[in-house]
């Protein structure tokens, strides 16, 4: 299969099976962040950036610190930027959320750029209850799950955790 068939199969299958699940429940397992999240694991399965580990890292981080910055700037209860309009607060907690999640990943060596789709969703109002925020990290886990079996089905060989040659350390120097 080609780049672009397996990269279309991977991404339609994990969507429709968070879509599936968000359909059946009502709750929110269908969110824009999971689309690149999906993007990066089937058209670079063996990334660093792609690994489950960081996915899971990257947007636990992003789903945290956007919930900190709406409380940070009073804005836990606040209407999503959509019905109530920008404002300096929003500005500011988009601008934290942002800022502390690629902070954060890169001091942890975990980058995944799609978490910062999804700070910037939860810091701009569109998921601000804990309920949702626990429902957006278990669609990024189940997608994950779904572009990992994919990857591995058809010939991919995407880490189960991390990337063992890229991980490594190199030894100290000595004295």
């Amino acid at each position: 299969m080609s780049a672009a068939g397996h990269a279309f199969a991977g991404c339609g299958v994990a969507i429709v099976v968070a879509g599936g699940v968000a359909l059946a429940t009502g709750q929110p397992w269908l969110f824009p962040s999971l689309g690149p999240t999906a993007m990066l694991q089937t058209e670079q399965p063996t990334s660093d950036e792609s690994t489950p580990r960081n996915t899971l890292v990257g947007h636990a981080v992003a789903l945290a610190a956007g919930y900190g910055s709406l409380a940070l700037f009073g804005l836990r209860s606040a209407a999503p930027v959509p019905s109530a309009g920008i404002s300096p607060s929003r500005i500011g907690a988009a601008a934290v959320s942002l800022a502390v999640t690629a902070a954060v990943l890169l001091l942890v060596r975990r980058p995944h750029a799609p978490a910062g789709a999804t700070t910037l969703i939860v810091s701009l109002g569109l998921l601000r209850s804990p309920s949702s925020l626990v429902i957006a990290f278990a669609s990024v886990c189940v997608v994950t799950l779904i572009d990992w079996i994919y990857n591995r089905l058809s010939g991919e060989q995407m880490p189960i955790w991390h990337n063992l040659g890229t991980d490594r350390q190199p030894p100290p120097s000595p004295p």
